[in-house]
């Protein structure tokens, strides 16, 4: 019998044949681990984190930032997750790829290292893959 392999086929072709459980799975796997990142970089900055405070004194900003960057984190997170506000969720999206942009941003303007500037430019490609997948999920949910 002859079957079909999900992960040998592009994800245009899984939403078109019908394959919701493999984007179903992708959607969550990705989704979940991104959220859960952002959910503990949040409570880092809520409870203001050692090594987070250095970051911000190199960077140039207060430790008070922490707290408003992490609230927001948090909830960026749990917008991700929750599955009936989609405009809440677009938001999120948004909100982190700024976070991200501005990540890099700074450490490009305080002169730091092509190594630093790296780890958000990958953050905010992972960010862009979740987000594409959540459209494909979205599809699949439709077809």
């Amino acid at each position: 019998m002859n079957t079909i392999n999900p992960a040998a086929m592009p994800l245009s072709t899984v939403t078109s044949t019908g394959n919701r459980k493999f984007i179903t799975i992708l959607y969550w796997t990705l989704t979940g681990l991104f959220s859960l990142l952002m959910l503990m970089d949040g409570i880092a900055g809520v409870t203001r984190e050692e090594t987070g405070q250095e970051v911000m004194r190199h960077l140039g900003y207060p430790i008070y930032a922490m707290v408003i960057f992490g609230i927001a984190k948090i909830l960026g997170a749990i917008a991700l997750i929750q599955p009936k506000f989609q405009t809440i969720k677009e938001w999120a999206y948004a909100g982190f790829t700024i976070n991200f942009l501005g990540a890099f941003a700074s450490r490009a303007f305080v002169g730091d290292d092509t190594g630093l500037l790296i780890a958000p430019v990958f953050m905010l490609a992972v960010l862009f893959v979740t987000y594409f997948v959540w459209k494909k999920f979205e599809q699949a949910k439709k077809s």
